[in-house]
C-alpha cells in the first residue's frame, strides 16, 4: 500500500520529536516516566506497553526518557506497528458502519468468529448467541426427520440445550421439512460458506433468548405444519400450520438478525410478535416481497407495548411493497437504512407505536400516489395525530415525504433511541455490504 506524503511527514515529525527527547534525556539523565491520564501522576514507563510509552509521554514537562536506545527502539516499533496495521487494512476497511468496523478488519476472522458477539448495536446488542459454547459444524444439509434429526444437520444443532456457535463445513441449500425451532443461546454463522435456507419451511425463534443469525440466505419459505417437530433434546410436539415467514420471532428476547438476505416468502420476511423485545435487525438485504416486516401481534395485544426493536443499516431493495416495518404498540428505532424501493409505503403502524426515524435515505417510487414514507393503518387522523412519529435527519428523495405526528420532543423517544444516528449522507457507504458477506479465510470479509 502506498504511503501518502502527509503520512511520511507525520512520521518524520514524530521521529524528530523523539530524537529531541533523546537529546534532553542525555542532558538531564532523569528517570523514565509518563503522566497518567487517569490520576495525573507520574509513573514508571517500565509498567506500560510500547504503545503507551509513545502515546502518553508528556512533551511539556521536564521529565524526559533517559535511555536513547530505548527511544530509537520505540521509533522502530512505532513504524513497524503502523506498517503492520496498514497491511492488515485497519486504515482502509473502515466504512462508518459500527458493526462491521468492529470485526471485519480482521483477516483471521475465521479464528476469531465469536468476536462478532461483541459487536452488536441497538436494542438487541446484548444478544450473545452461542458465544460461551463450543463450535458445531454442520456437515449435512438434509432434514429427513424433524423429530429425530441426524447429528451434523442444522436442526440437530439448534435443538441442543447447551450454547453453540454453529458454522458450516461447505456451501449448502437446506430445505426444511418443518419449521426450524431454535433453542436458546445459539448462533447460526454462515460466514465462509454460501448457505441457503429455502424453498420449504424456515426459521422459528419461539419463547427463547439470546439468538444471533448471521450471513444466511433465507428465501422462498412456504407454510408447513400439522406435524410433529422437535424443539429441544427433551421435547417434541404437534405444530399447527405455520404462515411461511422467513424468520418468525415469537415471545423471544435478545435477538440479533445481521447480514442476511431475505426474499420471496409466503408471509413476512421477519415477524416479531407476542411480547418479543430487545431485538436488532441490521445489515440485511430485503427484496422481492410484499409484507416485509411485522412488529407487534395485533392492535389488541397490549403486551407488545414493551417491545423495543432497532432496525439499522439495512437495504430495502427491489420488488418490495410495504411494511418496512409495520409496527404496533412498542418503540422502534429506524436508523441509517437505505430505502430504494417501495410500492405502497415504507413505514406503517397502528395502536400508537413510537417510531423514531433518523438518518435514513428514502427514495420514493415514480408513482405520484406512493410518495409518502408513512402510513397509519386503518386509523382516523384524530387518533393518530397524537402518536409519536418523527423524522430527524432523513434524506427524502424523488418527492418522498414523511408525515410526523405527536408532541415533538417526547419522553417516549428515549425508549425508541438505541444508538447514535450517522448522517444520512453516509447511508450509501454504511449499507453498501448489506446481506451475506463474501468471506474467505486469510482475507477481510
Amino acid at each position: 500500500m502506498a504511503v501518502s506524503s502527509n503520512t511520511c511527514l507525520a512520521s518524520l515529525s514524530s521521529l524528530m520529536l523523539l530524537l529531541l527527547f533523546v537529546t534532553l534525556a542525555v542532558a538531564s539523565r532523569t528517570a523514565p516516566s509518563y503522566r497518567s491520564e487517569e490520576t495525573g501522576e507520574f509513573q514508571s514507563l517500565k509498567n506500560t506497553t510500547m504503545a503507551d510509552k509513545l502515546e502518553e509521554i508528556d512533551t511539556f514537562n521536564e521529565h524526559a526518557v533517559a535511555d536513547p536506545e530505548e527511544v530509537v527502539a520505540l521509533v522502530h516499533m512505532s513504524i513497524q506497528n503502523s506498517t503492520q496495521r496498514r497491511n492488515l487494512g485497519y486504515f482502509s476497511c473502515g466504512t462508518g458502519n459500527p458493526i462491521d468496523d468492529c470485526w471485519r478488519c480482521d483477516r483471521n476472522w475465521h479464528k476469531n468468529r465469536k468476536r462478532l458477539a461483541d459487536c452488536g448495536i441497538g436494542f438487541g446488542r446484548n444478544a450473545i448467541g452461542g458465544k460461551n459454547g463450543r463450535f458445531y459444524v454442520v456437515t449435512d444439509p438434509r432434514d429427513d426427520d424433524p423429530v429425530n434429526p441426524r447429528p451434523g444437520t442444522l436442526r440437530h444443532a439448534v435443538i441442543q440445550e447447551e450454547p453453540l456457535w454453529i458454522i458450516f463445513q461447505r456451501d449448502m441449500v437446506i430445505e426444511l421439512k418443518q419449521e426450524l425451532i431454535m433453542n436458546s443461546f445459539k448462533t447460526i454463522d454462515g460466514r465462509g460458506a454460501n448457505v441457503h435456507i429455502a424453498n420449504r419451511a424456515c426459521v422459528t425463534i419461539q419463547y427463547v433468548t439470546n439468538i444471533i443469525i448471521h450471513g444466511i440466505h433465507v428465501h422462498d419459505c412456504k407454510p408447513t405444519g400439522n406435524a410433529m417437530v422437535r424443539s429441544s433434546t427433551t421435547h417434541f410436539g404437534w405444530r399447527t400450520m405455520a404462515d411461511g415467514d422467513g424468520i418468525s420471532i415469537f415471545g423471544a428476547s435478545h435477538i440479533w438478525i445481521d447480514h442476511n438476505s431475505l426474499s420471496n416468502c409466503a408471509d413476512g420476511l421477519i415477524d416479531a410478535v407476542i411480547g418479543s423485545t430487545a431485538i436488532t435487525i441490521s445489515n440485511n438485504h430485503f427484496a422481492h416481497h410484499n409484507e416485509v416486516m411485522l412488529l407487534g401481534h395485533s392492535d389488541s395485544y397490549v403486551r407488545d407495548k414493551a417491545m423495543q426493536v432497532t432496525i439499522a443499516f439495512n437495504h430495502f431493495g427491489k420488488g418490495l411493497i410495504q411494511r418496512m416495518p409495520r409496527c404496533r404498540h412498542g418503540y422502534f428505532h429506524v436508523v441509517n437504512n437505505d430505502y430504494t424501493h417501495w410500492e405502497m409505503y415504507a413505514i406503517g403502524g397502528s395502536a400508537d407505536p413510537t417510531i423514531n426515524s433518523q438518518g435514513n435515505r428514502y427514495a420514493a417510487p415514480a408513482n405520484p400516489f406512493a410518495k409518502e414514507v408513512t402510513k397509519r393503518v386503518e386509523t382516523a387522523e384524530n387518533r393518530w395525530k397524537g402518536w409519536n412519529w418523527r423524522s430527524e435527519g432523513d434524506l427524502l428523495l424523488n418527492g418522498a415525504y414523511f408525515t410526523p405526528s405527536g408532541a415533538g420532543a417526547s419522553a417516549s423517544y428515549a425508549r425508541a433511541s438505541s444508538l447514535g444516528a450517522k448522517s444520512s449522507s453516509m447511508v450509501g457507504t454504511i449499507t453498501a455490504n448489506a446481506g451475506p458477506l463474501s468471506c474467505r479465510r486469510g482475507h477481510q470479509c
